[in-house]
């Protein structure tokens, strides 16, 4: 079974490739409150709506002090081409190894259609800018999760 965190939970740390070929780190925010999401697959109908709607919605989270960071087991490449497609805005980062999802308890056992596979698990966290995570959700679903989000944190 995969260790999921919880709140109060430091904030396992990272450094991947984003879209461009930078690296980027959850330490580079320390100080502001980040919202970190795992998705499983860029240019599918579900993870294409659940990223619309969080770069839809960035100028209202960063107004707020929030930065938003989608991270998915694709390559940078494909995370390019995603990101011309669709017109996303928010950072897109690549864990093709899967360890930071794995240190999230973001893949894992889940289930699909009725059958148990081990996946990416759409989760989505939000970390303080002390680093500790101060929101936990797994099994999110794609379509409405950001406007839940955005009124559970009052914005």
């Amino acid at each position: 079974m995969t260790t999921r965190l919880q709140v109060g939970d430091a904030a396992p740390e990272f450094t991947l490739t984003d879209d461009a070929g930078r690296q980027v780190s959850l330490a580079d925010f320390r100080g502001q409150r980040v919202i970190v999401y795992f998705y499983p697959a860029a240019l599918t109908p579900g993870c294409t709506t659940q990223a619309c709607d969080f770069s839809d919605s960035l100028d209202a989270l960063t107004a707020q002090g929030y930065a938003v960071l989608g991270i998915s087991p694709d390559a940078p490449a494909k995370l390019a081409k995603f990101r011309a497609k669709e017109g996303l805005t928010i950072a897109l980062l690549s864990d093709p190894d899967k360890a930071v999802h794995t240190a999230y308890g973001a893949y894992g056992e889940k289930k699909l259609y009725g059958k148990t596979v081990v996946g990416v698990i759409r989760s989505t966290f939000v970390v303080d800018a002390d680093g500790t995570v101060a929101d936990a959700r797994y099994n999110v679903k794609a379509t409405g999760h950001v406007a839940k989000l955005r009124h559970d944190l009052g914005l």
